[in-house]
C-alpha cells in the first residue's frame, strides 16, 4: 500500500461521544507526518473554532477541508477555495426557516449565524467552540458558503426529499449531540470527494495514494473517490459497503488504526 496523503473527518471518526481526540490519534498522527505523508482535516464543520484547531494538530501548514468541502484553505498562506451560494437560495431558506420555524445556520468562511434561541443552536455552538448569540441571518456578510439545518430525523427526511437544484445536500450526525440530524446545503460540485481532488492535487498526489477516513453520509462523495477508503465500525450501512477497510470506532482510536495501516 502506498499512501500518501489521508483525509480525516470529524464527527464520528476523530472525535466519538466524548468530544475529545484520544492521544493514540494524535501519536499515530505525528508518527504519520515524519514519514512524509500529508494528513487534511475534511469536515463539515466550519474553519474556526474547535476543527481549526484539529486542522492545526494535524497539519499546522497543510491544506484542509471544511463545511463538506465549500472551503478548502492552506493554513500556511492563507489561501482557500470557497464555493459560494447563490443569494437566490439563501433568500429561499431563511424563508423556510421563518416559515417551518426549523433551525438554520448560515456560514462564510470564518464565521456563521443564526437566529434560533432553541438549546440545539447553542449546544452546536458550544460543539463548534464558538460563542453565540443569535443574531438575524441576513446579518452574516458574505459571500455565504454553506447552510446548515439542524433537525429531528423526521424533519431531515421531509425536507431531503424536497428538489434542490443547484445545490448538494449532505446529511450527517455527531455521536456528541444525539438525535440532532446535520443537513449540510453547499454548491453543486462542492463536496468533500472536490475537496479531496483539490487538495491531492495541491500535493500532487494521485488518488490512488489517497486514503479517506469516515463515517456518515456526506462522506461518501470522498470515500467513492481515493485509493483506499476507509470506514470506522460505527459508520452507517451505505458508509461500510463504500469501503474497503474497516476500524474500530472513534471511542476506540480508530484513526489511529487507520493511520498505522497508512504507515504500512
Amino acid at each position: 500500500m502506498a499512501v500518501r496523503l489521508v483525509g480525516i473527518d470529524v464527527d464520528g471518526t476523530l472525535v466519538g461521544s466524548s468530544g475529545v481526540v484520544d492521544p493514540r490519534v494524535w501519536e499515530a498522527a505525528a508518527a504519520a507526518r515524519a514519514q512524509g505523508i500529508h494528513l487534511a482535516l475534511c469536515s463539515g464543520r466550519p474553519a474556526f473554532g474547535v476543527a481549526l484547531d484539529y486542522a492545526h494538530q494535524l497539519d499546522p501548514n497543510g491544506w484542509h477541508a471544511f463545511q463538506n468541502g465549500a472551503s478548502v484553505v492552506d493554513l500556511a498562506t492563507g489561501q482557500s477555495h470557497s464555493a459560494v451560494l447563490t443569494s437566490e437560495w439563501v433568500i429561499t431558506l431563511i424563508a423556510q426557516s421563518r416559515s417551518t420555524g426549523f433551525i438554520l445556520e448560515l456560514y462564510n468562511d470564518n464565521a456563521f449565524v443564526c437566529e434560533s434561541t432553541s438549546p440545539w443552536a447553542r449546544e452546536h455552538a458550544a460543539l463548534l467552540g464558538a460563542p453565540y448569540e443569535p443574531r438575524p441571518l441576513e446579518s452574516l456578510p458574505g459571500p455565504i458558503v454553506r447552510a446548515q439545518w439542524l433537525l429531528s430525523l423526521e424533519q431531515a427526511t421531509r425536507l431531503t426529499a424536497l428538489p434542490h437544484p443547484g445545490l448538494e445536500v449532505a446529511r450527517s450526525t455527531s455521536p456528541i449531540m444525539p438525535g440532532v440530524q446535520f443537513v449540510g446545503l453547499t454548491r453543486e460540485g462542492a463536496n468533500k470527494g472536490h475537496a479531496m481532488r483539490t487538495i491531492a492535487g495541491q500535493y500532487g498526489v494521485p488518488m490512488g495514494d489517497v486514503m479517506y477516513i469516515g463515517d456518515a453520509d456526506n462522506d461518501l462523495s470522498a470515500l467513492r473517490v481515493v485509493g483506499h477508503p476507509v470506514a470506522m465500525e460505527n459508520g452507517g450501512p451505505a458508509v461500510l459497503k463504500a469501503a474497503e477497510r474497516h476500524v474500530s470506532p472513534a471511542e476506540e482510536a480508530g484513526v489511529a488504526e487507520a493511520l498505522e495501516i497508512a504507515m504500512g
